[in-house]
Formats: structure tokens, sequence, C-alpha cells
């Protein structure tokens, strides 16, 4: 049956910035369809995330690792691993922003934000990659880029260019490893309810001309990312490869 396709019984994740917000709801979308989760959180604490997939009846396990470290994928992977034994799907999630104009963009800033969004995001896609190599059964590998990966934005370089990174990290690694089974997709969020997006939601102008030219006439909620994060988890994209995922509303197409 078709919706067989959608589950992924028995299957190991491991979802970064899974405390809150959009990875929260990926990890425990994940495991309503089956499967169990490592949970990465750094400033917060995952245990509520891991608290709500157990009380489905999967196992989840809780990880820290502040991703602006170059060491943390390695020791977020292998505290994974020695948990769980094997990873059959990654969400790189986890991401930052910091906003200033271009002219005033700090070299610590510019250099923070590209080693979390861009720098991590291949660190662990290569370790899990090779792992699933060995392991010899093929994976997913899910990277959350942004509207960002295809605009400039404003007043966030840095964010802009380690989102349009993570598109095409998604593609050149989708191009290698596809022939291994192993798919690399992307999912790109529209304007969503999660904390980095709270200077924009406060600005009562801002607010206004996002809401305008969103089809959908609603900021986005976590939730909304939950089916498109299971598809590509799942047998039911096994032919898709290299492609960014856009869950926006319609704001790309207005």
């Amino acid at each position: 049956m078709i919706l067989d396709r959608f589950k992924i019984e028995g299957k190991k994740a491991l979802v970064t910035g899974a405390s809150a917000g959009l990875g929260a709801v990926i990890a425990i979308a994940l495991a309503e369809a089956g499967a169990d989760v490592s949970c990465h959180g750094n400033s917060r604490e995952p245990e509520t995330t891991c608290e709500k997939i157990e009380q489905l009846g999967r196992r989840a396990f809780a990880v820290k690792g502040d991703l602006s470290k170059r060491q943390a994928p390695r020791g977020i992977f292998d505290e994974t691993i020695k948990a769980f034994d094997q990873i059959d799907v990654l969400v790189n999630n986890a991401g930052t922003i910091r906003r200033a104009p271009a002219f005033d963009c700090s070299e610590e800033d510019w250099a923070h934000v590209l080693e979390v969004n861009l720098s991590s995001v291949f660190r662990l896609s290569q370790l899990v990659g090779r792992h699933m190599l060995e392991h010899g059964e093929g994976g997913k590998i899910i990277n959350i880029a942004s509207l960002l990966s295809f605009q400039g934005g404003i007043n966030v370089a840095a964010y802009t260019a380690s989102k349009s990174g993570v598109a095409g990290l998604t593609r050149a690694l989708a191009n290698e490893w596809g022939r291994y089974g192993i798919n690399v997709n992307a999912i790109a969020p529209g304007y969503m309810h999660t904390d980095n997006t709270a200077a924009l939601q406060a600005d009562e102008r801002r607010n206004r001309q996002i809401l305008e030219r969103i089809p959908a006439g609603r900021w986005g909620e976590p939730e909304d990312l939950a089916g498109a994060a299971l598809f590509l988890a799942s047998p039911a994209s096994d032919y898709l490869h290299g492609t960014v995922m856009i869950v926006d509303g319609g704001w790309m197409g207005r």
C-alpha cells in the first residue's frame, strides 16, 4: 500500500536543533511515523522533545553540542551511534541568525553563522554519509535551507550566504551519493513562527509587508513542515535527489 511507504518503523534518526521550534516538531513527527530519535540541543535542553517521543512509545536520546565549535559534529555523531548503533535519517535543522547591515557585520558574526549553518551541516553529513555507505542500506539526509537560499534578504548577509550554501551543498552531495541509495534533499521554510523571526514579527511594518505577500495569508507554523520532513525521510521519496522543497505558503510564487 502506498501509505506504507510513508512509514519509517524501526529507523534511527538524528535531528539537530530539536529542543524547540521546527526541529522539535520534525523529531516528534519522525517518532510518530515509527523512528527512534536522537535529539540535539545546545542553549536549550532537548529533554521536553525526548519526553514527547517516549510518550509515543519510541526511544529518544538527548545529545548536546555547540555547532559553532568545529569538533561538535563528531561528538554528536559518536554519541548517537553509541546510543542507537546506526543512523538512517539525518535532519540538519540547527541554525542561527545575526542581523546587521553588511557594512557592520563583524568577522566574529560572519564566522559564527557560517560555522553553525553551513560548515556543521557538511561535517555531520560527511560523518553520517560515510556511516550510511558502510552500513550498506542507504539513508536520508534532510537539510533545512531557507527562502534566502534563493533571495538576498536585508541585513542578514551571513545568514543568506550560509543558506545559499546549504542549497548548493544539498545538490552537490546528492550528485555524489545518490548512487549509494543516500537521498540528500532540503526543505526551504517560508516565514515561520520561530525564535529566528521574532524581530520580524515584532516589527509592525515588516510583519504587514510579509503577510501581504503570502497567498496563504499567515505566517507558517512549525507543524507545517512536518509532512514535508516525513516524506523526505520515508521510502516515498526514494527517487528524489538534490531537491530543495519550498514550504512557504506561496511566497515564492507571488
